[in-house]
């Protein structure tokens, strides 16, 4: 008995587009989930019903307190202390004080001075540092509001107090 010779064709494998792979990825992950939630329904079937969890409370709000100061010349003093407010409570621009409490470098200092002389003589020590590295400074106003944050007045108050202390002020 003579037959043809059956001929065996093999489709070529079929490129399925991103979509398709999702939707087929999503069909699976939503049976697993499907079949993962049963599971755990059955085998938390025995515990009792938990009483309701207690209102969680949040801790109070505690302000670290203020670190020692570091100098003990008085425009060392208040230099350091105008340094450590302008840190915790903030920078501003254009201003003295904004309504939030942050300062300028000015605000700063005479939110800490004693009285305006003090004020004015730590003031001349601020800017006698920043013009060390910035000579083109005309006045501490003009070079705080050049600056982008907090980092370089916070800096320089800090070299102001190094100095003053350095100067037995």
């Amino acid at each position: 008995m003579n037959t043809a010779p059956t001929q065996t064709t093999t489709a070529a494998p079929v490129e399925l587009g991103l979509d398709a792979r999702l939707a087929m990825v999503g069909a699976l992950m939503d049976e697993r989930l499907s079949l993962a939630n049963v599971a755990f329904e059955v085998d938390t079937a025995h515990i009792p019903a938990a009483d309701p969890l207690p209102e969680v409370v949040a801790p109070p709000h505690v302000v670290p307190a203020a670190a020692p100061c570091l100098y003990s010349t008085p425009l060392a003093a208040v230099l350091y202390r105008a340094q450590q407010r302008m840190e915790r409570d903030g920078w501003t621009t254009r201003q003295l004080r904004d309504e939030q409490g942050a300062a300028c470098c000015i605000g700063a200092i005479r939110a800490e001075a004693a009285h305006r002389g003090q004020a004015d003589d730590a003031c001349v020590l601020l800017l006698e540092a920043i013009r060390r590295d910035f000579p083109q400074a005309d006045t501490i106003p003009s070079w705080n509001d050049t600056q982008r944050n907090a980092r370089l007045p916070v800096l320089y108050l800090g070299r102001a107090a190094h100095l003053a202390n350095a100067r037995n002020q």
